[in-house]
C-alpha cells in the first residue's frame, strides 16, 4: 500500500555576493612566501603592486587546488565566502541550518512579522463563522513550506484553536495584539471581520507583535534568510546536507545552493567537480 505524500514547495535560492578566490591564496602564499610561483599575475606582484579588483577576479589558483585535494589544508580557504538569500525555506530546516556553527546567518523574524496572521484572528471574531475567515485569509498569506490545503486547514486550525485559547484567557488580548493607534478600528468595523482585516492591515503595525504569539507557529512556517558561508564551512553543510541520508528539506536546500555556487569554489570542495 502505498503512502500519501504531503506536497511541499521547493525553496528559491539566489548567490547575493562572492568573495572571489583571491584572499585565500593571498592567505596562502603569504604562509609560504611564493607569490612568484602564482599563475596570476595579480598574486605574483602582490606584494609590490596590489590590484585588488584583479585580485578578486581570478577563476582558478593551482596552489589552492594543491592544498584542498593533496594536502587536504582546508583552513586557507576560510578566507573565501559566498553569501546566499534563500527564499521559502521553513522553520525546521532552520533548526537543521543552526547546527552547522561557522556561518552567518539572518533570519526572518516572527517577532516582528505576525501582524497579518494576529490581524486574521482579531478579525475573524468579528465573523459569522470566525475559523472560516481565518482559515481563508491565512491559506492567501502562503505561510507555508506546505503545499496541500487539505493539511493546511488542519495546519491553520491548531494556530487558530491555541489563539482562542489565549484570547480566552487574556483580558489583555487585544491590547496585546493590536497597536495603539489601531484599537479603535474595532470599533468602526464591528461585526465586518473584512473591513476590520484591511483597517488592521493598513494601520500601524504593533511592534514585537509576535512576542506574545510565537508558540503558535511550527515547523512548517515558511522563513526567508540570508547565510554566509566560508569555503570551508560550505564544503562540510553540502558534504552532509547534499546526501541521501539528509532530510529531504534540507537537502533540497543545499541542492539550490549547490546549482547557485559558481564552479570555481566547488573545484575545490566537490570532487565531482574538481574532476570534471
Amino acid at each position: 500500500m502505498e503512502m500519501y505524500q504531503i506536497s511541499y514547495e521547493k525553496p528559491k535560492v539566489t548567490l547575493l555576493q562572492e568573495s572571489g578566490l583571491g584572499v585565500a591564496e593571498i592567505a596562502a602564499r603569504t604562509c609560504y612566501d611564493s607569490f612568484e610561483n602564482s599563475e596570476n599575475d595579480c598574486v605574483k606582484h602582490a606584494m609590490e603592486e596590489l590590484d585588488t579588483d584583479a585580485i578578486n577576479n581570478i577563476d582558478k589558483s593551482e596552489l589552492l587546488s594543491n592544498l584542498a585535494w593533496v594536502h587536504h589544508h582546508h583552513s586557507i580557504i576560510e578566507h573565501a565566502t559566498l553569501s546566499f538569500l534563500i527564499q521559502g525555506t521553513s522553520r525546521g530546516v532552520l533548526q537543521e541550518h543552526a547546527r552547522h556553527r561557522l556561518q552567518a546567518i539572518s533570519v526572518r523574524s516572527t517577532r516582528y512579522t505576525m501582524s497579518s496572521v494576529i490581524n486574521a484572528f482579531v478579525a475573524s471574531l468579528e465573523a459569522k463563522n470566525g475559523f472560516d475567515f481565518f482559515l481563508k485569509t491565512v491559506l492567501d498569506l502562503k505561510l507555508f513550506v506546505v503545499d496541500d490545503e487539505a493539511y493546511l486547514a488542519i495546519e491553520i486550525k491548531a494556530m487558530y484553536d491555541k489563539l482562542m485559547f489565549q484570547y480566552d484567557r487574556d483580558k489583555n488580548f487585544l491590547n496585546n495584539a493590536v497597536a495603539k493607534s489601531s484599537l479603535p478600528f474595532l470599533e468602526t468595523h464591528k461585526s465586518d471581520a473584512e473591513a476590520l482585516y484591511n483597517a488592521l492591515q493598513c494601520g500601524k503595525k504593533k511592534r514585537n507583535v509576535g512576542d506574545g504569539f510565537k508558540h503558535i507557529v511550527s515547523d512548517n512556517w515558511k522563513v526567508d534568510m540570508v547565510v554566509t558561508f566560508n569555503i570551508r564551512s560550505l564544503k562540510n553543510y553540502f558534504d552532509l546536507r547534499d546526501s541521501g541520508a539528509a532530510w529531504f528539506q534540507i537537502q533540497w536546500l543545499a541542492e539550490e545552493m549547490k546549482k547557485v555556487t559558481p564552479v570555481k569554489y566547488l573545484k575545490l570542495i566537490d570532487k565531482k567537480q574538481k574532476d570534471a
